[in-house]
């Protein structure tokens, strides 16, 4: 156990599943109070209990990180449980169609940059207000290695993922003398419930998805809540505006 870790106070958005919930009971697991922030109730609160089970403090909060109102009100209560933020993991998204750019909706452009980039600006702008308060914290951001490369299924998901390791590099700067850390995870292909359901409709992807994967397997989320946890670590002080790949190799091709 991380004995610094032990008693701060960590949110993870999107904490009821795949790569949230893995980070979740990660941090829970070095001793860290967490709140977990997502839509849906059964899922939110299966993590919540499996921490309170295993002796951890836990809380589950209903949020919907489109919605600025709701964000705010996520790290009031996150404050008033437990009285401070040291960390922050801003997982959650969500968003529109993918295909050719000249087929999109408007509306499918319009929530994607919602569900990815515009709530992560919605979460690091609350959870910074908390933390200059404190005069302390580490924010990791989750983009994707498509935030690092085209990815010609879905422009708009590139075009979000590349813009929140925009505003992790921007953010991070602005705040870097003012002890908070601001980084971001870059995961490839990573066993969760989505890419479970893609093997599950065609289990020939999974020869696809290997293609990319110089490691010759997929990650697991475990894999990326380790490097988060690190990177929120003291062992990782001197680690700000970085966009750490988490992806088998898949970069490196």
């Amino acid at each position: 156990m991380n004995t610094i870790m032990r008693d701060r106070v960590a949110l993870v958005t999107g904490g009821g599943t795949g790569i949230g919930r893995a980070t979740a009971l990660a941090f829970a697991a070095q001793g860290t109070r967490v709140v977990i922030a997502n839509r849906t109730a059964e899922t939110g609160r299966k993590t919540e209990a499996e921490i309170q089970a295993a002796g951890g403090e836990a809380l589950w909060i209903k949020t919907d990180v489109t919605q600025a109102d709701q964000v705010n009100w996520l790290v009031e209560q996150t404050v008033e449980q437990f009285g401070r933020l040291d960390y922050a993991f801003n997982n959650a998204g969500g968003g529109g169609g993918g295909g050719p750019l000249a087929e999109m909706s408007d509306e499918s452009w319009e929530a994607t940059l919602l569900g990815y980039l515009t709530s992560t600006f919605y979460c690091l702008k609350a959870e910074l207000k908390q933390m200059l308060s404190q005069g302390s914290g580490a924010i990791v951001n989750n983009s994707s290695v498509d935030g690092k490369r085209a990815f010609t299924m879905d422009p708009a998901y590139s075009a979000a993922k590349h813009g929140v390791l925009g505003l992790t590099k921007s953010t991070a700067l602005q705040y870097a003398t003012q002890g908070i850390r601001i980084n971001a995870v870059c995961p490839g292909w990573i066993k969760t419930p989505p890419v479970e359901r893609m093997l599950a409709r065609d289990p020939a992807n999974e020869a696809l998805m290997l293609d990319h994967q110089p490691i010759g397997r997929l990650g697991e989320a475990g894999e990326v809540a380790a490097a988060v946890l690190w990177l929120c670590s003291d062992q990782a002080s001197f680690i700000t505006g970085i966009a750490l790949d988490v992806d088998g190799g898949y970069l490196a091709l």
